[in-house]
């Protein structure tokens, strides 16, 4: 039976911990709201006071908090209980600078850590779906990479720079929360026509904007803007989707529309809509 610690037990870990449990795992749980992690007791988890007493013992040591200067709290506090061959495997968002710091600084401790951020969801880590994907030191990452490949569908390891999967993960999330705020914008403007939001989602089997969107991508990641949608006319279609919802609140139309504008002024109006990403891609 392995022996592993849960810190950070809110709707993520707590799923992460439950499944855990659920394959025959010895789990002990901290939380800072020692509510969240005295509910995996029904499950057969134990709950610590402290962080240095849920890891005492861990071979393993999973960490789902909330952001940098959170997983910098924890590890430090963990630390007097962690054993020497025991692994960080820190799930947490973070920011990829900062991420490459710590590792740095803790590979020097002598600290074995691994940043693991993912694209799973609460129930789908009770099912074990998802991706989990991981920097950090190979050797280290081949000890746990049996232990993830359990815990998600697919386990992507992106090399020992340690902050790749933090950067990842933000890009990940920049697509995800991006769509996210076009698709409410788009019930905006089916609000403004007086079409209701799930008859605008009938697009959808007409054309697959995921397709469209990768397609789009790479020539604009190759810096080729030869223009199939001018961004004139691009813009101006901007402008009728804005005149339809009118005073309706937007998400991200009305950015789209200033970075447009911007693009136009440098000179590049008859090119294609994706010039707008000329200087994100410039001697990418």
């Amino acid at each position: 039976m392995t022996a592993i610690a849960y810190l950070g037990t809110g709707l993520l870990g707590s799923g992460f911990a439950e499944a855990a449990l659920g394959r025959g795992d010895s789990v002990t749980v901290w939380n800072r709201t020692r509510e969240k992690a005295h509910a995996l007791t029904a499950f057969g988890a134990s709950v610590a006071d402290t962080p240095a007493d849920a890891v005492r013992g861990a071979t393993r040591v999973h960490l789902v908090l909330k952001d940098d200067a959170v997983v910098e709290e924890i590890i430090a506090a963990l630390r007097p209980g962690l054993a020497p061959d025991a692994i960080i495997c820190d799930h947490t968002t973070t920011q990829p600078a900062l991420t490459a710091e710590r590792a740095t600084r803790l590979e020097a401790e002598g600290v074995r850590y691994l940043h693991c951020p993912v694209f799973i969801g609460p129930a789908a880590a009770r099912q074990a779906q998802g991706i989990i994907m991981v920097a950090g030191p190979q050797a280290l990452f081949e000890q746990v990479r049996p232990a993830l490949e359990q815990q998600a569908q697919k386990v992507v390891y992106w090399g020992a720079r340690p902050d790749l999967a933090a950067a990842y993960k933000l890009m990940g999330n920049a697509f995800i929360i991006g769509l996210g705020a076009l698709v409410s914008d788009v019930f905006t403007i089916a609000n403004g026509s007086d079409v209701r939001p799930p008859d605008a989602l009938k697009l959808l089997e007409f054309f697959n904007p995921g397709s469209m969107l990768q397609n789009r991508g790479k020539k604009m990641s190759e810096g080729d803007f030869a223009a199939s949608f001018e961004l004139v006319m691009a813009r101006k279609d901007v402008r009728l989707m804005l005149e339809t919802c009118g005073a309706r609140p937007l998400a991200a139309l009305p950015s789209i529309a200033a970075r447009m504008d911007e693009v136009i002024a440098q000179g590049h109006g008859q090119e294609d809509f994706g010039v707008i990403a000329r200087d994100a891609v410039a001697g990418g």
